[in-house]
């Protein structure tokens, strides 16, 4: 065991006065900033007032809407006649078409209709004077002889009486809504329905074998035109799902971020050699400059696409232009402080050769550079590419402004998956392509 002496013990602490003597900050530090953490924390809490949002926020939607996404339900509507007769109804833009004829809808021999919810045991038989719902294990009938529909027995969980109508809820599967003289069915399906021919088309409703077999050796189903025409028509005109409008408003987005992006780093590479001190001496003509990017950047890209919406209408116009003026911006800042880091050595050793000043940035400042510049354009084109979605949503066009139409009816759901999708498809894609493309240029592995 080493005994040190008084004398070692003030040395040391002569020596290392930072271990022995640190100051408030340096001891408390970590403490002040993990209670400073926490007290923002419960602000907060009560600014936002997050227990009450918690508590009203409708956590029931999130599950409609994401079945929404995988699914569509079909909703026959069945009428009785005063004479007893019952007539089935679909809605006009029905999944099934104008005359479906569909197996899980049964004519019983005494009049009455069933109708089988899902494969589990769920189903409705609808008579004259009684509705017959089964579910959950249980067959629960409902009178439909007085002023309003009567549950007999004891009224289920997944049963609610109002005052004119009766409300079976199954699930996933679908509800059932029964009034006096007619009860309407909400059938649910996975998968979405007529996503490659719709009910117009002449494919409609044939199996995979019969539709190949039309396209490669089939006779024409209109005369002026073949078998394989007529399907891609079909195909891209769908009206259910629309494919041809929604893939071309796609390629508008990507074409409004290469623009966009294209045109803000060619206006931001000049002016960065302006804003550079070190490039250009000029402290006023730095300063503006730089405040000149700072503008740019500081108005969201959003608030940019309202302005030139405003300006010039909507479309992919006002989309590019907001691109481009963001991308001036933040780029200029990028590419200035870039060039305000290099090393002035290779520069001067060009500049001491009595070199022109374009052959003194070509040798002495663009091989340090171009990585930069590379590197963060590629970045800001992959990232457009999701900001152009956004800004298409207040009328700047593209895919975005097609994804808020499909959300605003909130009966569209499954259209919004498949446009979600696919821009999670293209940006993936774009992040791959940008990826490769500054390593390769950059002589760095991808990892």
């Amino acid at each position: 065991m080493t005994v040190i002496d008084a004398n070692r013990m003030h040395e040391i602490e002569a020596r290392y006065p930072e271990y022995f003597h640190r100051s408030f900050r340096q001891r408390f530090g970590g403490l002040m900033i993990v209670i400073a953490t926490l007290l923002y924390g419960l602000y907060a809490v009560w600014f936002f007032d997050l227990p009450k949002l918690f508590a009203e926020a409708h956590w029931e939607r999130v599950g409609i809407y994401l079945s929404q996404w995988v699914s569509y339900d079909v909703q026959p509507e069945l009428r009785i006649g005063d004479d007893g007769s019952i007539e089935v109804r679909y809605p006009r833009f029905s999944p099934l078409g104008d005359n479906p004829h569909p197996d899980w809808l049964v004519n019983n021999p005494d009049g009455s209709i069933t109708i089988s919810i899902s494969g589990t045991g769920r189903s409705v038989t609808v008579s004259k004077n009684e509705t017959i719902v089964t579910a959950h294990g249980l067959s629960v009938p409902v009178e439909l002889a007085g002023g309003a529909p009567e549950v007999v027995g004891p009224v289920p969980d997944w049963m609610t009486v109002y005052d004119d109508n009766v409300l079976a809820d199954l699930g996933f599967a679908g509800n059932v809504a029964i009034s006096v003289d007619r009860v309407k069915i909400r059938k649910r399906f996975i998968g979405w329905a007529n996503f490659i021919f719709d009910t117009q088309s002449s494919f409609f409703d044939k199996p995979v074998g019969e539709v190949l077999s039309l396209i490669v050796s089939g006779p024409r189903i209109k005369p002026d035109q073949t078998n394989l025409s007529l399907a891609f028509d079909d195909i891209w005109n769908n009206s259910e799902w629309q494919h041809g409008d929604v893939w071309t408003k796609l390629f508008q987005t990507i074409v409004m971020a290469f623009l966009g992006t294209l045109l803000g780093a060619l206006a931001a590479f000049p002016l960065a050699f302006m804003a550079a001190r070190n490039i250009t001496p000029n402290r006023f003509l730095n300063q503006v400059l730089k405040r000149f990017f700072d503008f740019l950047r500081s108005v969201d890209m959003l608030i940019w696409a309202l302005f030139l919406t405003r300006a010039f209408g909507p479309g992919p116009l006002a989309g590019s232009g907001a691109i481009f003026l963001t991308e001036t911006g933040t780029l200029g800042k990028l590419y200035s402080e870039g060039l305000e880091n290099i090393d002035n050595k290779p520069r001067e050793g060009i500049k001491s050769t009595g070199a022109e000043t374009v052959l003194v940035h070509r040798y002495g400042i663009m091989p340090q550079i171009v990585p930069v510049i590379v590197s963060q354009t590629l970045y800001q084109w992959e990232s457009n590419v999701r900001g152009a979605t956004i800004i298409g949503a207040v009328g700047a066009g593209g895919i975005g402004l097609k994804l808020w139409e499909a959300m605003r009816t909130n009966a569209n759901w499954e259209n919004v998956a498949y446009m979600v999708i696919l821009i999670l498809i293209v940006v993936f894609l774009f992040d791959a392509a940008s990826n490769a493309l500054r390593h390769r240029l950059m002589g760095t592995k991808a990892h």
